[in-house]
């Protein structure tokens, strides 16, 4: 099978025998996932839905998940101004096994996950995705709430299926870049409101059965060029990708394939000056980190280090049909996780 396969037949996503049918990458939501037709034990299919939002100098990240043995619930606030920061609050449930009923198509449906704490809940259907969500007791004893609008005209994303060499195993996933934001978040007295005109969103939804030992590199970010949106999804290193990778550019809701893109972390700290670059020369950048969300969790049987480290990027980057496009100081971020669960 030729590197980047591109899949284009409207199909199912799993055969009869629970592996993927066709291995590689899409610009729309072709293959059907239907958990039923899973193989591997309920405790092993993992499921979530992942929002970043990005202001200028602010963001939010908002996460509902169903993990088989565990579910993670979890909201970031993130603010880059002089003086950087974020606080994360997790909330970790056992056993779910499927109960948070997450929906099979990024398309339409509702997402949602309600404690005495935490009430959470995402709307996805004509065109835009809705966040909503009430923490108590987020941070200090004061509560965080939001309600945010992205908006999803008709549009190219990245979807990627990629198998491990395990039976059963897989991994399928959509980045929905470049949706443009509205809304707000309050939190402590403080409001802070999103631009569409500057403000952007990402839905990473995925849905799969993985192998216990994982580590990945994921970067991605958006921006708005003089009216135009331009995006970026780059990443490796989780599972099996010979038939494809998840490296793309987004312009005015099309999808410009890359081929190989590097991540070359400094080992002297995750907050000194990182560089990428892409096999076929269209993907060089600089990153200047500003802020390093951070978690490190060790119970034994579930093991995380992960290392979101948000900041500017600036570069070049080129389009399928030659053209140039400069960025300069764009907010993004780039990671390096790994997992054992």
């Amino acid at each position: 099978m030729q590197r980047n396969h591109e899949v284009t037949a409207v199909q199912n996503l799993l055969d009869e025998k629970g592996n993927l049918r066709e291995p590689g990458w899409s610009r729309r939501m072709v293959q059907k996932y239907e958990r039923r037709m899973i193989k591997a034990p309920s405790f092993r299919i993992k499921e979530w839905d992942y929002y970043l939002v990005l202001g200028r100098d602010f963001g939010a990240a908002f996460t509902i998940s169903d993990d088989g043995y565990i579910g993670l619930q979890s909201v970031s606030l993130l603010e880059f101004g002089d003086r950087p920061k974020e606080h994360t609050e997790t909330v970790l449930k056992p056993f779910p096994l499927g109960k948070l009923k997450l929906p099979e198509s990024s398309a339409s449906g509702v997402t949602k996950y309600e404690d005495k704490r935490l009430r959470m809940r995402f709307d996805a259907g004509e065109g835009k995705h809705r966040i909503r969500c009430e923490f108590q007791d987020f941070q200090d004893g004061k509560p965080l709430r939001c309600d945010i609008e992205l908006q999803q005209p008709d549009m190219d994303t990245m979807v990627i299926a990629t198998p491990w060499d395990k039976k059963h195993c897989f991994y399928y996933n959509q980045k929905i870049n470049c949706m443009r934001a509205s809304g707000w978040i309050e939190f402590d007295e403080k409001r802070f409101e999103f631009d569409p005109q500057t403000d952007f969103g990402t839905l990473d939804w995925g849905r799969g059965v993985w192998t216990y030992d994982n580590t990945w590199y994921w970067g991605s970010g958006n921006t708005d060029l003089q009216g135009n949106s331009f995006g970026f999804n780059i990443g490796y290193g989780f599972g099996n990708t010979k038939a494809a990778s998840e490296n793309v550019l987004f312009y005015n809701g099309k999808v410009h394939k890359l081929d190989d893109v590097s991540f070359h972390i400094p080992e002297s700290s995750y907050m000194d000056p990182w560089k990428f670059s892409s096999s076929d020369g269209r993907f060089e950048m600089d990153f200047v980190p500003v802020l390093d969300r951070a978690a490190c969790l060790d119970y034994k049987l579930i093991v995380s280090d992960h290392h979101q480290v948000f900041g500017k990027m600036s570069g070049t980057a080129v389009l399928d049909d030659g053209t140039k496009v400069e960025i300069k100081d764009v907010l993004c971020f780039a990671e390096k996780v790994h997992n054992r669960y």
